[in-house]
């Protein structure tokens, strides 16, 4: 099962969010229930490694933060294959992004390195956009770049399932941490 860990927007964001990509005349937009900040991406993982890993993620405490979008991005702008917009949430995010790492590797599951860069992805691209995209997207840049919503409050995060379709993938929430008492795992 392919899997991630991520921050979920909330409806208000997600749907400010989807407002805001209606102006981008080109790539795919990211459905706004499918808006997402990822703390670490998993890979496929076996139902065994899931469960170690709810193990330990049912133990973390998460002190609600608060959590700020402004700016919006390009991964690589020489060959672009996503448009985000920054996310902010200073040393409780990074904090919190380590622990869950933590949390996977002690499951037994590999991560890749790398840095951190805190983002939501509003849309993707094919792998060779053409000129008519790159200068719509350009365009969506300048008249939206300094976009800024306001601060939300985060106080839990979720375990994903990325079903990947032909023309993109779907995600499927399986736990949100903290755990809801009473609630056991969703993936057995």
């Amino acid at each position: 099962m392919r899997a991630f860990l991520a921050i979920p927007m909330p409806q208000h964001v997600a749907d400010d969010l989807a407002a805001l990509t209606a102006h981008l005349r080109t790539g795919r937009a990211v459905a706004s229930d499918d808006m997402h900040l990822t703390l670490a991406f998993l890979g496929d993982v076996t139902l065994a490694q899931l469960d170690a890993l709810h193990m330990s993620l049912e133990m973390l405490h998460v002190a609600p933060f608060s959590l700020r979008l402004a700016g919006l991005d390009l991964p690589d702008p020489t060959a672009p294959r996503s448009v985000y917009i920054r996310a902010q949430g200073g040393a409780p995010l990074a904090d919190l992004q380590a622990r869950v790492q933590r949390a996977v590797r002690s499951a037994g599951i590999d991560l890749a390195r790398s840095r951190f860069r805190p983002h939501v992805t509003l849309a993707r691209f094919g792998r060779h956009p053409g000129p008519q995209a790159l200068s719509q997207l350009g365009d969506f840049l300048a008249a939206r770049g300094d976009t800024a919503l306001a601060p939300f409050s985060v106080a839990g995060f979720a375990l994903y399932r990325a079903i990947l379709h032909q023309d993109g993938a779907e995600y499927e929430i399986l736990e949100t941490y903290p755990v809801p008492l009473a609630a056991g795992p969703n993936w057995a």
